[in-house]
């Protein structure tokens, strides 16, 4: 079993975070690592497993890889957990940063 998302990542940020979503629907995330070699993908993945309290080996990028937008697979996770997860983490980041 798996689900996917869709993001939109804006690598070389201050910091990373999830932003919340876009009017598409796409989780907005950003990154500190450049789209260089794969780098802003690689922490995509280690970001999403973060903050989806999964291990990082369960999370990979599987189209758009030299875009901005993505999706992203998370193995051992329905859709609808997935979801839960996400918009989760998201209300914790904003509760943080005192949104």
């Amino acid at each position: 079993m798996s689900a996917e998302l869709k993001v939109h990542v804006h690598p070389g940020a201050r910091r990373e975070a999830l932003r919340g979503f876009r009017a598409d629907g796409a989780l907005r995330l950003e990154v500190v690592a450049p789209p260089e070699d794969g780098r802003a993908n690689q922490a995509v993945a280690a970001l999403l497993a973060e903050a989806l309290g999964v291990a990082r080996r369960q999370v990979a990028v599987v189209r758009g890889l030299s875009s901005r937008a993505k999706v992203v697979a998370v193995e051992g996770i329905e859709a609808e957990e997935l979801d839960r997860r996400v918009r989760a983490a998201v209300e914790r980041e904003r509760e943080e940063r005192g949104d």
